[in-house]
């Protein structure tokens, strides 16, 4: 008897019903009901209570009712921390690709994508800015004049604005390096020979630039018809010159090096405002403070300052380069200037 009382008892649970069962046996009188997930088992012997007891299952309707708002909520967050770590952190994808944790010297995470740590560099503001390459031929005339008739719609357009004219000015001087730097890979290519590091140096300058460009976006926001007027621009320049080029390189090589005089000559105006109150000196972008190693405290000032130093930097290496082709050799019989800022 007590057999059939625990099948009905299992059957009960298995099927969820609502039932009772008794049963009388040897004047034992048993009584098993299944309600719902919960049952009660009890019985009398000769009209004596012998006990009863009751047993809820664990995964009851009513508990499960009660839990399912917080396991939904708990769900929530977990969710949300989830989707903050994967847009904090890149997971390791089946490629195996991963950032590795990088931090600064005082232990601070790295927080830059765009540079490493070892990319950075302090500026070497020693440099002389007043160096000019006198024209001394007719290759060098002709790109003396040609800098000099594009820096009369650049003055007429930007007068005294020098921030959005510094923006302007960024997105043409990052294309020569990445121009030079691609067509010298190319001839590396096809000739089978090595660049002398000058594909490296080119393609430096290109990313320096580009830095620059980057900077000044964080401290001055262009307007929409300068926008427009950076893609014409850019558009336009990036095939003349890649059609100047492959025509003659010491030719494009001198005019980058007149552009950077220029480029030295708008940042030197540019430190005056600042000077004289006419453009707030105000606190440098974090990116450039890491970038140029400046001081915590550092401002616009210092920013502009080791911008027009990478500029003589970068004057300096393309009037190089169009010397050594006007001795008649290759960029690559001359040592190229790796690192050079």
């Amino acid at each position: 008897m007590n057999r059939f009382v625990v099948k009905s008892v299992m059957q009960g649970l298995i099927n969820g019903r609502s039932y009772c069962v008794s049963s009388i046996s040897n004047g034992h009188v048993y009584k098993a009901a299944v309600i719902g997930s919960s049952f009660h088992l009890s019985g009398q012997q000769n009209g004596m209570a012998f006990g009863g007891f009751e047993w809820r299952r664990m995964m009851s309707s009513v508990p499960a009712m009660e839990k399912a708002p917080f396991e939904k909520e708990d769900k929530k967050e977990n969710q949300v921390t989830e989707d903050k770590k994967e847009k904090e952190v890149l997971a390791s994808s089946y490629w195996g690709i991963s950032r590795p944790k990088i931090t600064r010297e005082d232990g601070t995470e790295w927080p830059w994508n765009c540079f490493m740590p070892w990319e950075t560099y302090g500026a070497d503001l020693s440099i002389d800015l007043k160096k000019h390459h006198v024209p001394k031929n007719f290759v060098d005339k002709f790109a003396y004049r040609t800098v000099k008739l594009l820096r009369i719609p650049t003055d007429i357009f930007f007068q005294r604005r020098y921030g959005c004219r510094a923006v302007m000015l960024e997105t043409v001087a990052a294309v020569p390096g990445m121009v030079g730097g691609m067509l010298l890979h190319l001839r590396s290519l096809r000739k089978f020979q090595q660049s002398g590091g000058w594909i490296k140096a080119l393609l430096e300058e290109a990313e320096n630039e580009r830095m620059h460009l980057m900077t000044m976006v964080e401290l001055v926001q262009p307007k929409w018809y300068e926008r427009l007027l950076v893609l014409t621009v850019q558009g336009v320049f990036f095939n003349a010159f890649f059609g100047l080029y492959m025509l003659s390189p010491k030719l494009a090589h001198r005019i980058v090096g007149y552009l950077e005089e220029e480029a030295i000559h708008s940042y030197t105006e540019y430190l005056k405002d600042i000077e004289s109150g006419a453009i707030e000196n105000v606190p440098a972008p974090a990116m450039a403070i890491d970038y140029w190693r400046l001081p915590k405290d550092a401002t616009l000032k210092d920013v502009i300052t080791v911008i027009r130093a990478d500029e003589a930097h970068h004057r300096d290496v393309n009037h190089f380069a169009s010397d050594i082709h006007f001795q008649g050799k290759e960029l690559r019989e001359a040592p190229a200037p790796l690192g050079y800022h």
